[in-house]
Protein backbone atom coordinates (compact mmCIF):
# COMPACT_ATOMS: atom_id res chain seq x y z
CA UNK A 1 0.00 0.00 0.00
CA UNK A 2 2.44 2.46 0.83
CA UNK A 3 4.70 1.26 -2.52
CA UNK A 4 1.48 2.42 -4.45
CA UNK A 5 1.28 5.75 -2.85
CA UNK A 6 4.60 6.31 -3.15
CA UNK A 7 4.43 5.45 -7.27
CA UNK A 8 1.27 7.99 -7.56
CA UNK A 9 3.30 10.76 -5.79
CA UNK A 10 6.48 10.01 -7.95
CA UNK A 11 4.33 10.33 -11.10
CA UNK A 12 2.22 13.01 -10.31
CA UNK A 13 5.09 14.99 -9.23
CA UNK A 14 6.81 14.46 -12.53
CA UNK A 15 3.78 15.50 -15.04
CA UNK A 16 3.30 18.60 -12.56
CA UNK A 17 7.13 19.26 -12.95
CA UNK A 18 7.01 18.70 -16.78
CA UNK A 19 3.60 20.98 -17.08
CA UNK A 20 5.89 23.90 -15.56
CA UNK A 21 8.76 23.09 -17.06
CA UNK A 22 6.90 23.22 -20.38
CA UNK A 23 5.07 26.60 -19.59
CA UNK A 24 8.57 27.97 -18.38
CA UNK A 25 11.08 27.10 -21.87
CA UNK A 26 7.85 28.12 -24.04
CA UNK A 27 7.70 31.89 -22.05
CA UNK A 28 11.55 31.85 -22.97
CA UNK A 29 10.94 30.92 -26.19
CA UNK A 30 8.55 33.52 -27.26
CA UNK A 31 10.17 36.13 -25.17
CA UNK A 32 13.34 35.26 -27.06
CA UNK A 33 11.15 35.69 -30.39
CA UNK A 34 9.59 38.91 -29.92
CA UNK A 35 13.22 39.83 -28.90
CA UNK A 36 15.35 39.05 -31.66
CA UNK A 37 12.16 40.52 -34.45
CA UNK A 38 12.44 43.78 -35.92
CA UNK A 39 9.46 45.80 -36.99
CA UNK A 40 9.04 46.66 -40.18
CA UNK A 41 9.34 50.08 -41.40
CA UNK A 42 6.35 52.80 -41.19
CA UNK A 43 5.06 54.18 -44.42
CA UNK A 44 4.77 58.01 -43.60
CA UNK A 45 4.73 61.15 -45.83
CA UNK A 46 6.91 64.45 -44.62
CA UNK A 47 6.54 67.96 -45.06
CA UNK A 48 9.78 69.57 -45.72
CA UNK A 49 9.63 72.70 -43.10
CA UNK A 50 10.88 75.93 -44.96
CA UNK A 51 10.03 79.68 -44.72
CA UNK A 52 7.08 81.02 -46.22
CA UNK A 53 5.38 84.36 -46.96
CA UNK A 54 2.64 84.12 -44.36
CA UNK A 55 -0.40 86.07 -44.87
CA UNK A 56 -1.95 86.22 -41.04
CA UNK A 57 -5.36 86.89 -41.36
CA UNK A 58 -8.59 87.21 -38.47
CA UNK A 59 -11.37 85.10 -39.37
CA UNK A 60 -15.11 85.47 -38.02
CA UNK A 61 -18.63 85.13 -38.77
CA UNK A 62 -20.44 87.91 -40.22
CA UNK A 63 -24.16 89.43 -41.14
CA UNK A 64 -24.32 91.35 -44.77
CA UNK A 65 -26.26 94.63 -44.66
CA UNK A 66 -27.62 96.81 -47.28
CA UNK A 67 -25.44 100.43 -48.07
CA UNK A 68 -29.28 101.48 -47.83
CA UNK A 69 -32.47 100.04 -46.84
CA UNK A 70 -35.23 101.04 -45.33
CA UNK A 71 -38.86 99.83 -44.45
CA UNK A 72 -41.02 101.91 -46.16
CA UNK A 73 -44.24 103.14 -44.29
CA UNK A 74 -47.34 105.62 -45.20
CA UNK A 75 -47.12 108.74 -43.57
CA UNK A 76 -50.89 109.59 -43.75
CA UNK A 77 -54.27 107.68 -43.44
CA UNK A 78 -56.32 106.65 -46.20
CA UNK A 79 -57.82 104.26 -48.16
CA UNK A 80 -54.98 103.08 -50.58
CA UNK A 81 -55.84 104.04 -54.35
CA UNK A 82 -53.52 102.23 -56.36
CA UNK A 83 -49.75 100.67 -55.88
CA UNK A 84 -47.29 101.72 -58.28
CA UNK A 85 -44.56 98.96 -58.23
CA UNK A 86 -43.64 95.54 -58.44
CA UNK A 87 -41.71 92.80 -56.33
CA UNK A 88 -38.18 92.82 -57.39
CA UNK A 89 -38.20 96.21 -59.31
CA UNK A 90 -35.30 98.33 -60.09
CA UNK A 91 -36.62 101.59 -58.51
CA UNK A 92 -35.13 105.14 -59.05
CA UNK A 93 -34.72 107.95 -56.37
CA UNK A 94 -38.27 110.00 -56.52
CA UNK A 95 -40.46 107.04 -58.29
CA UNK A 96 -43.94 107.17 -56.65
CA UNK A 97 -44.83 103.73 -54.83
CA UNK A 98 -48.09 104.00 -53.26
CA UNK A 99 -50.94 106.71 -53.90
CA UNK A 100 -53.86 107.44 -51.15
CA UNK A 101 -57.00 108.39 -51.97
CA UNK A 102 -56.66 112.47 -51.82
CA UNK A 103 -60.16 113.51 -53.48
CA UNK A 104 -61.12 115.33 -50.25
CA UNK A 105 -57.50 117.41 -49.92
CA UNK A 106 -57.52 118.30 -53.90
CA UNK A 107 -60.50 119.92 -53.63
CA UNK A 108 -59.75 121.67 -50.13
CA UNK A 109 -56.52 122.82 -51.99
CA UNK A 110 -58.35 124.04 -55.08
CA UNK A 111 -60.70 126.60 -52.55
CA UNK A 112 -57.51 127.03 -50.85
CA UNK A 113 -55.67 128.49 -54.30
CA UNK A 114 -59.14 130.45 -54.57
CA UNK A 115 -58.64 132.35 -51.49
CA UNK A 116 -55.34 132.94 -51.99
CA UNK A 117 -55.70 134.71 -55.27
CA UNK A 118 -58.56 136.63 -53.93
CA UNK A 119 -56.59 137.36 -51.01
CA UNK A 120 -53.69 138.41 -52.71
CA UNK A 121 -55.87 140.79 -55.19
CA UNK A 122 -57.42 142.24 -51.80
CA UNK A 123 -53.40 142.95 -51.14
CA UNK A 124 -52.91 144.34 -54.03
CA UNK A 125 -55.95 147.06 -53.72
CA UNK A 126 -55.04 147.68 -50.29
CA UNK A 127 -51.37 148.57 -51.27
CA UNK A 128 -52.66 150.54 -54.41
CA UNK A 129 -55.02 152.42 -51.92
CA UNK A 130 -52.25 153.29 -49.61
CA UNK A 131 -50.06 154.97 -51.69
CA UNK A 132 -53.19 157.06 -53.41
CA UNK A 133 -53.70 157.92 -49.56
CA UNK A 134 -57.19 157.32 -49.19
CA UNK A 135 -56.99 153.60 -47.44
CA UNK A 136 -55.38 153.23 -43.32
CA UNK A 137 -52.40 151.26 -42.20
CA UNK A 138 -54.55 148.78 -40.49
CA UNK A 139 -56.44 147.61 -43.73
CA UNK A 140 -53.31 146.90 -45.15
CA UNK A 141 -52.03 145.12 -42.58
CA UNK A 142 -55.31 142.70 -42.21
CA UNK A 143 -54.91 142.81 -46.31
CA UNK A 144 -50.87 141.23 -45.86
CA UNK A 145 -52.10 138.80 -42.85
CA UNK A 146 -55.25 137.63 -44.60
CA UNK A 147 -52.68 137.07 -47.61
CA UNK A 148 -49.60 135.32 -45.66
CA UNK A 149 -52.66 133.50 -44.03
CA UNK A 150 -54.03 131.77 -47.50
CA UNK A 151 -50.39 130.75 -48.53
CA UNK A 152 -49.76 129.20 -45.53
CA UNK A 153 -53.04 127.30 -46.11
CA UNK A 154 -51.80 126.52 -49.87
CA UNK A 155 -48.61 124.67 -48.32
CA UNK A 156 -50.01 123.15 -45.31
CA UNK A 157 -52.58 121.02 -48.15
CA UNK A 158 -49.81 120.61 -50.40
CA UNK A 159 -48.16 118.92 -47.96
CA UNK A 160 -50.81 116.61 -46.91
CA UNK A 161 -51.20 115.86 -50.78
CA UNK A 162 -47.47 115.14 -50.72
CA UNK A 163 -47.70 112.35 -47.67
CA UNK A 164 -50.38 111.27 -50.31
CA UNK A 165 -47.91 110.06 -52.31
CA UNK A 166 -45.05 107.37 -51.27
CA UNK A 167 -42.06 108.24 -53.46
CA UNK A 168 -38.42 106.41 -53.21
CA UNK A 169 -36.17 107.88 -50.99
CA UNK A 170 -33.05 106.07 -52.81
CA UNK A 171 -32.21 103.92 -55.94
CA UNK A 172 -32.49 100.32 -55.00
CA UNK A 173 -34.71 96.95 -54.95
CA UNK A 174 -38.37 97.32 -53.58
CA UNK A 175 -39.53 94.12 -52.18
CA UNK A 176 -43.25 92.50 -52.36
CA UNK A 177 -45.89 94.95 -51.67
CA UNK A 178 -47.90 94.30 -47.66
CA UNK A 179 -50.64 96.54 -48.67
CA UNK A 180 -53.05 95.76 -51.98
CA UNK A 181 -55.23 98.74 -53.70
CA UNK A 182 -58.85 99.41 -51.69
CA UNK A 183 -57.00 98.68 -47.92
CA UNK A 184 -57.28 101.65 -45.22
CA UNK A 185 -53.96 101.98 -43.74
CA UNK A 186 -52.67 104.08 -40.60
CA UNK A 187 -49.63 106.40 -40.29
CA UNK A 188 -46.19 103.90 -40.18
CA UNK A 189 -47.72 101.06 -42.03
CA UNK A 190 -45.37 99.45 -43.50
CA UNK A 191 -45.91 98.98 -47.40
CA UNK A 192 -42.65 97.03 -48.79
CA UNK A 193 -38.90 97.28 -48.23
CA UNK A 194 -36.20 99.01 -50.42
CA UNK A 195 -32.90 97.64 -50.21
CA UNK A 196 -29.81 99.37 -52.16
CA UNK A 197 -27.87 95.96 -53.42
CA UNK A 198 -24.86 97.70 -55.31
CA UNK A 199 -22.52 97.59 -52.37
CA UNK A 200 -22.86 95.83 -49.05
CA UNK A 201 -22.28 96.88 -45.57
CA UNK A 202 -21.09 93.22 -42.94
CA UNK A 203 -21.06 93.54 -39.33
CA UNK A 204 -19.23 91.08 -37.73
CA UNK A 205 -17.26 90.42 -34.08
CA UNK A 206 -14.24 89.75 -33.11
CA UNK A 207 -12.43 89.22 -29.50
CA UNK A 208 -11.35 92.59 -27.53
CA UNK A 209 -7.73 90.59 -28.12
CA UNK A 210 -7.80 90.26 -31.72
CA UNK A 211 -9.65 94.01 -32.48
CA UNK A 212 -6.87 96.08 -31.32
CA UNK A 213 -5.00 95.05 -34.43
CA UNK A 214 -7.91 95.96 -37.02
CA UNK A 215 -7.97 99.26 -38.65
CA UNK A 216 -10.13 101.31 -40.74
CA UNK A 217 -9.10 100.51 -44.56
CA UNK A 218 -7.54 97.03 -43.92
CA UNK A 219 -8.79 94.76 -46.79
CA UNK A 220 -11.12 92.22 -45.91
CA UNK A 221 -12.55 89.13 -47.97
CA UNK A 222 -16.24 87.70 -47.39
CA UNK A 223 -17.71 84.34 -48.59
CA UNK A 224 -21.02 82.77 -48.57
CA UNK A 225 -21.70 79.42 -48.15
CA UNK A 226 -24.43 79.36 -50.44
CA UNK A 227 -23.03 79.40 -54.28
CA UNK A 228 -19.61 79.99 -53.41
CA UNK A 229 -19.92 83.55 -53.59
CA UNK A 230 -16.82 85.53 -52.37
CA UNK A 231 -16.17 89.45 -52.52
CA UNK A 232 -13.26 91.69 -51.86
CA UNK A 233 -14.02 94.91 -49.21
CA UNK A 234 -12.58 97.32 -46.50
CA UNK A 235 -12.83 98.16 -43.06
CA UNK A 236 -14.95 101.36 -42.47
CA UNK A 237 -16.01 101.28 -38.73
CA UNK A 238 -14.69 99.77 -35.75
CA UNK A 239 -17.08 100.06 -32.29
CA UNK A 240 -15.76 101.94 -29.77
CA UNK A 241 -16.88 100.43 -27.32
CA UNK A 242 -16.67 96.71 -25.83
CA UNK A 243 -19.45 94.52 -25.26
CA UNK A 244 -19.35 93.74 -21.29
CA UNK A 245 -20.94 90.41 -21.86
CA UNK A 246 -19.44 88.64 -24.59
CA UNK A 247 -16.44 90.99 -24.91
CA UNK A 248 -16.63 91.27 -28.22
CA UNK A 249 -16.38 94.25 -30.29
CA UNK A 250 -18.18 94.90 -33.60
CA UNK A 251 -16.75 95.78 -37.09
CA UNK A 252 -18.21 97.13 -39.96
CA UNK A 253 -16.77 96.43 -43.85
CA UNK A 254 -18.11 97.25 -46.72
CA UNK A 255 -17.88 95.06 -49.61
CA UNK A 256 -18.78 95.44 -53.43
CA UNK A 257 -21.42 93.43 -55.00
CA UNK A 258 -21.89 94.12 -58.52
CA UNK A 259 -24.22 91.03 -59.32
CA UNK A 260 -26.44 90.99 -56.40
CA UNK A 261 -25.54 87.64 -55.33
CA UNK A 262 -25.14 88.64 -51.48
CA UNK A 263 -28.39 89.76 -50.14
CA UNK A 264 -29.16 91.44 -46.48
CA UNK A 265 -29.14 89.27 -43.91
CA UNK A 266 -26.98 86.79 -45.58
CA UNK A 267 -24.62 84.89 -43.13
CA UNK A 268 -20.84 85.81 -44.31
CA UNK A 269 -17.83 83.83 -43.49
CA UNK A 270 -14.92 86.81 -42.77
CA UNK A 271 -11.22 87.51 -43.21
CA UNK A 272 -9.43 90.96 -42.07
CA UNK A 273 -6.10 90.03 -44.41
CA UNK A 274 -3.31 91.66 -42.12
CA UNK A 275 0.20 92.65 -43.15
CA UNK A 276 2.37 89.91 -44.74
CA UNK A 277 5.32 88.19 -42.67
CA UNK A 278 8.34 86.70 -44.32
CA UNK A 279 10.69 83.97 -43.36
CA UNK A 280 7.71 82.07 -41.29
CA UNK A 281 8.00 78.30 -40.42
CA UNK A 282 4.61 76.54 -41.34
CA UNK A 283 3.56 72.95 -41.41
CA UNK A 284 0.53 71.47 -42.07
CA UNK A 285 -1.99 70.91 -39.10
CA UNK A 286 -2.10 67.46 -39.37
CA UNK A 287 1.25 67.23 -38.83
CA UNK A 288 0.94 67.78 -35.34
CA UNK A 289 -0.31 66.01 -32.08
CA UNK A 290 -1.70 67.16 -29.18
CA UNK A 291 -1.79 65.28 -25.79
CA UNK A 292 -1.88 65.66 -22.16
CA UNK A 293 2.01 66.47 -22.32
CA UNK A 294 1.76 68.90 -25.19
CA UNK A 295 2.12 69.35 -28.90
CA UNK A 296 4.57 67.09 -31.05
CA UNK A 297 5.64 66.41 -34.33
CA UNK A 298 7.81 63.69 -35.71
CA UNK A 299 10.72 64.43 -37.36
CA UNK A 300 12.59 61.99 -39.92
CA UNK A 301 16.66 61.75 -38.84
CA UNK A 302 19.07 60.14 -41.71
CA UNK A 303 19.87 57.07 -40.95
CA UNK A 304 23.67 56.25 -39.51
CA UNK A 305 24.41 53.56 -41.28
CA UNK A 306 23.86 52.30 -45.31
CA UNK A 307 21.75 49.24 -44.18
CA UNK A 308 19.88 50.69 -41.56
CA UNK A 309 16.52 52.93 -42.14
CA UNK A 310 15.53 56.00 -41.65
CA UNK A 311 14.17 56.92 -38.16
CA UNK A 312 11.94 59.30 -35.92
CA UNK A 313 12.27 61.43 -33.23
CA UNK A 314 9.27 63.04 -31.52
CA UNK A 315 9.93 66.68 -30.98
CA UNK A 316 7.72 68.90 -28.41
CA UNK A 317 7.22 72.03 -30.23
CA UNK A 318 5.14 75.48 -29.37
CA UNK A 319 2.54 76.56 -32.15
CA UNK A 320 1.81 79.91 -32.83
CA UNK A 321 -1.26 81.18 -35.86
CA UNK A 322 -3.25 78.95 -37.91
CA UNK A 323 -4.27 80.18 -41.39
CA UNK A 324 -6.27 77.90 -43.52
CA UNK A 325 -5.03 73.95 -42.87
CA UNK A 326 -1.49 75.10 -42.07
CA UNK A 327 -0.39 76.26 -38.40
CA UNK A 328 2.63 78.25 -37.23
CA UNK A 329 5.56 77.07 -35.33
CA UNK A 330 7.91 79.41 -33.03
CA UNK A 331 9.94 76.56 -31.91
CA UNK A 332 10.67 73.27 -32.18
CA UNK A 333 11.52 72.76 -35.71
CA UNK A 334 13.86 74.67 -38.13
CA UNK A 335 14.16 75.12 -42.11
CA UNK A 336 15.03 71.63 -43.58
CA UNK A 337 13.66 69.29 -41.27
CA UNK A 338 11.47 66.49 -42.62
CA UNK A 339 8.64 66.59 -40.52
CA UNK A 340 5.76 63.54 -40.87
CA UNK A 341 2.38 64.91 -42.13
CA UNK A 342 0.80 61.39 -42.16
CA UNK A 343 1.28 57.92 -40.69
CA UNK A 344 2.15 59.20 -37.39
CA UNK A 345 -0.67 57.63 -35.20
CA UNK A 346 1.70 54.39 -35.70
CA UNK A 347 4.42 55.89 -34.52
CA UNK A 348 6.97 56.16 -31.58
CA UNK A 349 10.05 57.50 -30.75
CA UNK A 350 13.02 56.11 -32.77
CA UNK A 351 10.55 53.73 -34.92
CA UNK A 352 12.21 53.00 -38.12
CA UNK A 353 10.26 54.90 -41.55
CA UNK A 354 9.72 54.90 -44.93
CA UNK A 355 8.61 57.49 -46.96
CA UNK A 356 5.67 57.75 -49.40
CA UNK A 357 4.75 61.24 -50.23
CA UNK A 358 2.21 60.25 -53.32
CA UNK A 359 -0.61 60.15 -50.38
CA UNK A 360 0.64 63.70 -48.33
CA UNK A 361 -2.18 65.59 -47.61
CA UNK A 362 -2.26 69.28 -49.28
CA UNK A 363 -1.81 72.48 -47.31
CA UNK A 364 -3.53 75.61 -48.15
CA UNK A 365 -1.72 78.48 -46.35
CA UNK A 366 -4.50 81.04 -47.61
CA UNK A 367 -7.57 79.76 -48.29
CA UNK A 368 -11.22 81.52 -48.94
CA UNK A 369 -12.85 82.02 -45.83
CA UNK A 370 -14.49 78.93 -44.21
CA UNK A 371 -12.30 76.80 -46.36
CA UNK A 372 -9.94 75.98 -44.23
CA UNK A 373 -11.34 73.62 -41.95
CA UNK A 374 -12.69 71.65 -45.00
CA UNK A 375 -9.26 71.96 -46.44
CA UNK A 376 -7.83 70.26 -43.42
CA UNK A 377 -10.53 67.22 -42.71
CA UNK A 378 -10.16 66.43 -46.44
CA UNK A 379 -6.74 66.16 -45.84
CA UNK A 380 -7.17 64.17 -42.99
CA UNK A 381 -9.54 61.69 -44.32
CA UNK A 382 -6.67 61.20 -47.15
CA UNK A 383 -3.94 60.62 -45.04
CA UNK A 384 -6.42 57.73 -42.74
CA UNK A 385 -5.95 54.96 -45.36
CA UNK A 386 -2.13 55.95 -45.99
CA UNK A 387 -1.11 55.36 -42.09
CA UNK A 388 -3.15 52.13 -42.38
CA UNK A 389 -1.35 51.17 -45.21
Amino acid sequence: MVKRIVIAVILLGLIVGGIVGFNLFRDKMITQFFAGMTPAPVAVSVTEAEPITWTPGLEAVGTALAAQGVDLSVEAAGVVREVLFTPNQQISAGDQLVQIDDRIEQADLAAAIAGQELAETELTRSRTLQERGVSTANTLDTAEATATEARSRVQSLRAVLEQKQSVAPFDGVIGIPRIEAGEYVTPGTIYATLQDLDSMKVDFSLPEQEAGIVQIGMPVTVSSEVGGVTAMGKVIGIEPKIDPNSRLVTVRAEVENPEGQITPGQFLRVRVELPVEEGVIALPQTAVSSNLYGDSVFIVRAATAADEPERVEQVFVTLGRRTGSVIEIRDGVKAGDRVVNAGQNRLSGNAAVTIDNTVAPVAAVDPAPGEGAAAESDAAAEAAPAASE
